[in-house]
């Protein structure tokens, strides 16, 4: 089975885009911090880590849905640790997810095997550790191609 995603950026100003998820929600504005942008908005890194956070919320939900266990209120928190490559340039050099049930452990069944299937099911995060292959494309405005 194959699905696409798709979302489109605008610059709006700066380095503030206007991001359309082709959904009916409301477009999302992103920026960068000063002194590159404005903080109107979360950063690339921040949006990495919400997808990430998110995913793995709902993937234990759905493993925690699938014994018939109510998740209650979870909460995730997540860090991305920043550094420089070799060749100074600054990287996510790591992501921890902190995600906390509503209720007491042993209030939950099965709770062994859901933790030890949960992050199975989530398509970002198991996508993001393994590494992303990604192919970049850039056009002009006549839509000539002029990398890619």
């Amino acid at each position: 089975m194959s699905a696409e995603a798709t979302v489109t950026l605008t610059r709006r100003q700066g380095y503030q885009f206007e991001i359309d998820f082709g959904l009916d929600t409301p477009h999302l504005f992103s920026d960068e911090p000063p002194p590159l942008g404005a903080s109107q908005g979360p950063t690339p890194n921040h949006l990495l880590l919400a997808a990430v956070a998110n995913c793995l919320s709902a993937s234990l939900t759905f493993a925690l849905s699938k014994f018939k266990q109510d998740p209650g209120t979870l909460k995730a928190v997540a860090r991305a640790t920043i550094g420089r490559n070799e060749a100074n340039r600054l990287r996510i050099q790591g992501i921890s997810v902190d995600i906390q049930l509503e209720s007491p452990g042993q209030t939950y069944e099965h709770l062994d095997r859901i933790l030890g299937q949960f992050e199975q099911f989530c398509t970002v995060s198991m996508s993001v550790q393994q590494g992303i292959p990604v192919a970049v494309r850039v056009t002009d405005g006549a839509g000539q191609t002029l990398k890619g």
